[in-house]
């Protein structure tokens, strides 16, 4: 584990694994320590892992400024930690709601920016909306699994609107194409990592500007690998195309088999198709 300090003195952590050219990590939750990335599926092999802690998760300090968690300036948190590492330009890899993170700070910081990587990656930031329709639908292709009857009713207790925290539980196995020990102790943990409270001011009101932000992704000079589980209602392969129509030079994999953690579920494939972009 290294440290950094932030623009507000907030001393952030940050950790390093694998070797070759750096691939800057940024994790999801939102507000989840980074180790539930692993070494994503074996890329270590071919790249410097720098998987960040953001502000209140995992070894970083929690901010004295609660707002500061805000997505949207998180962004300066990313520079931070860029600089410190001395790179005139960085790879960046995002997963889920980090992927909110990276296109504010790809918006705000083309320059900074090498390959981008969005493994999963939540539509939210640029107002792209999943239908309750389409979840459902990446849902029941999985109706043969041993879990579908129970997971499935909590999920359309949730797109109804009567969400408990036993649902949420409930549909956890949606999230892993194979829903082994693995898969139950990934999640058991991510439960713990994530900072909540945190995840709560980071998409309140003022985190996103949808239109300010495609405007910027249309003139993105960077290519960009945007990759989808076939089995993801997270993320399902349709919006996220749609995400990937946003920026001139992206390319869309939508790895078979996997759902919101494609290097658990299929870790050669995960990184034959990053490393390929990247490489």
């Amino acid at each position: 584990m290294a440290t950094f300090s932030a623009f507000d003195g907030t001393v952030l952590a940050y950790h390093v694994s694998g070797q070759g050219e750096p691939l800057l990590c940024l994790p999801g939750g939102p507000l989840q320590a980074s180790a539930y990335l692993g070494d994503l599926g074996g890329l270590g092999v071919h790249r410097r892992l720098v998987l960040p802690d953001l502000r209140g998760t995992g070894d970083s300090a929690e901010p004295e400024d609660p707002a500061s968690y805000r997505c949207d300036r998180l962004v300066d948190d990313v520079e931070a930690l860029r600089a410190h590492l001395g790179l005139e330009r960085t790879d960046v890899l995002a997963h889920s709601a980090g992927a909110n993170l990276a296109l504010r700070y790809a918006e705000r910081h083309p320059g900074r920016v090498g390959r981008l990587v969005l493994v999963t990656p939540s539509t939210f930031g640029v107002g792209v909306t999943v239908p309750g329709r389409t979840r459902r639908e990446a849902a029941l292709l999985r109706r043969d699994e041993p879990w579908f009857a129970q997971a499935f009713a909590a999920l359309e207790e949730i797109v109804a609107g009567r969400a408990t925290a036993a649902h949420w539980e409930d549909i956890a196995p949606f999230a892993y194409g194979r829903w082994d020990d693995t898969a139950r102790a990934h999640h058991a943990a991510g439960v713990a990592q994530r900072n909540r409270e945190a995840a709560a001011v980071h998409v309140s009101e003022g985190a996103f500007d949808p239109d300010a932000t495609r405007a910027a992704l249309a003139a993105f000079p960077r290519p960009v690998l945007v990759l989808a589980g076939e089995l993801d209602l997270n993320s399902p392969p349709g919006p996220v195309a749609e995400v990937a129509g946003l920026f001139p030079d992206a390319r869309l994999v939508v790895q078979p088999g996997a759902a919101h953690f494609p290097w658990l579920d299929d870790g050669p494939r995960f990184v034959t198709a990053v490393e390929g972009f990247l490489g």
